[in-house]
């Protein structure tokens, strides 16, 4: 999932996030790529990538619900309330889900349709077996300039370092 970019509109540096949405330490790092999406605009473009952990039963579906909210135009502001509500994911499950598609005025009928039939299943296998190719191992993690940077319960540092990743990338000429 990316942070719209408006077609032909090339991004020079791009930020993978890899996000799991029933996960506290992913919630936690919602502060960093805030700063990092005011600092930079649409110098930076952020990707996030799925990568559900099986010990949380509810982020397979949040991966996918977050896909509908994609097709639907509403794809970071869904994820940034998911995430704001991780413990209640967790006891809610797929009710959350749909309660926040209907919080942002989304089609809640189409959520339930694709939570069903599996349409997203694919991108967030997809997404899933990337991470695993390059070392994810928990979340967050972040990939930019081809550099893995593991988050999870130690965020401090993280943001720096993807600035000064951004930074010297920004300053080299085209």
């Amino acid at each position: 999932m990316t942070d719209s970019q408006p077609a032909g509109s090339p991004s020079p540096v791009t930020l993978e996030v890899w996000c799991e949405l029933q996960c506290p330490d992913c919630h936690g790092a919602l502060d960093d790529v805030r700063a990092l999406r005011a600092r930079y605009g649409d110098r930076l473009d952020i990707v996030l990538r799925h990568f559900p952990l099986e010990k949380h039963k509810h982020a397979f579906a949040a991966a996918q619900a977050a896909e509908e909210a994609v097709v639907q135009g509403r794809g970071w502001p869904y994820v940034e309330a998911v995430l704001a509500r991780t413990a209640e994911l967790a006891t809610r499950g797929e009710a959350l889900l749909l309660d926040v598609a209907r919080e942002l005025g989304l089609d809640v009928e189409e959520f339930e349709v694709a939570l069903i039939d599996g349409r997203h299943i694919l991108i967030v296998d997809a997404d899933q077996a990337e991470g695993k190719a390059i070392g994810v191992t928990g979340t967050p993690t972040y990939v930019i300039a081809g550099e893995r940077l593991d988050g999870g319960k130690s965020q401090e540092g993280l943001r720096e370092r993807i600035e000064e990743i951004a930074d010297r990338l920004l300053a080299q000429p085209s």
